[in-house]
């Protein structure tokens, strides 16, 4: 049962900040589309302008193509990129394998709440839709409009609450853990693309503040 008490309505994000490598962003809001590029420069992240309380989030995105072992590419919630006591809600994409996803959440910096999905196709085939449902009672990832996780908030138990930024990045992690996370970097195929398209943020969940406190 959908909570009550949050309004599902989106709409398209007319704004965004570009965190780092602005070069490396492109934004078209007549498309609402994003591009982000990883190649000799680095990676880039993009954010929107805004936190938000609670609602729901939502991006068509296709992942790049080629190896792209080492790298993450990703869409997610979070209160402050940074912050050692976030709150975080992920969808990440693991380069070393391409029919994957992983899911995670964070609640005052504490996360190791990794959950793997099988997509049934390779991610940089074709655009997909990801959203993220995030209410007070219980969070639901959906891909193409299935519910692949759902967890609810329990009593005793962390659950993000602080409103937050919806973000996106696409780095290179092979340093993660030997590189058994994302795979060793292999850059043959540089540059890659990550594309998203038809970006939704929530409707009157957005919670004036800056973007450092």
């Amino acid at each position: 049962m959908a909570d009550p008490a949050i309004h599902h309505e989106t709409q398209p994000i007319n704004q965004i900040a570009i965190d780092y490598t602005p070069e490396a962003c492109t934004h078209c809001p007549e498309s609402n589309s994003i591009t982000l590029t990883y190649d000799h420069r680095g990676g880039a992240r993009w954010r929107s302008t805004t936190r938000f309380h609670y609602g729901t989030f939502s991006s068509l995105i296709q992942c790049p193509k080629g190896n792209t072992s080492g790298l993450n590419f990703n869409i997610y919630l979070s209160s402050l990129e940074g912050d050692k006591s976030q709150d975080e809600i992920d969808f990440e994409f693991l380069g070393k394998d391409k029919t994957i996803v992983q899911t995670n959440y964070y609640a005052s910096g504490t996360g190791n709440r990794e959950e793997i999905h099988d997509l049934g196709f390779d991610c940089s085939d074709a655009f997909h839709e990801y959203v993220i449902k995030w209410c007070p009672s219980f969070i639901e990832w959906l891909i193409d409009g299935k519910v692949v996780r759902k967890v609810e908030k329990r009593g005793g138990e962390g659950f993000p609450e602080k409103p937050m930024f919806l973000y996106a990045s696409i780095w290179d992690a092979s340093y993660i853990c030997d590189a058994t996370w994302t795979g060793p970097y292999m850059g043959c195929d540089a540059p890659y693309v990550c594309l998203y398209k038809d970006i939704c943020v929530p409707v009157g969940t957005a919670v004036e503040c800056s973007c450092d406190s």
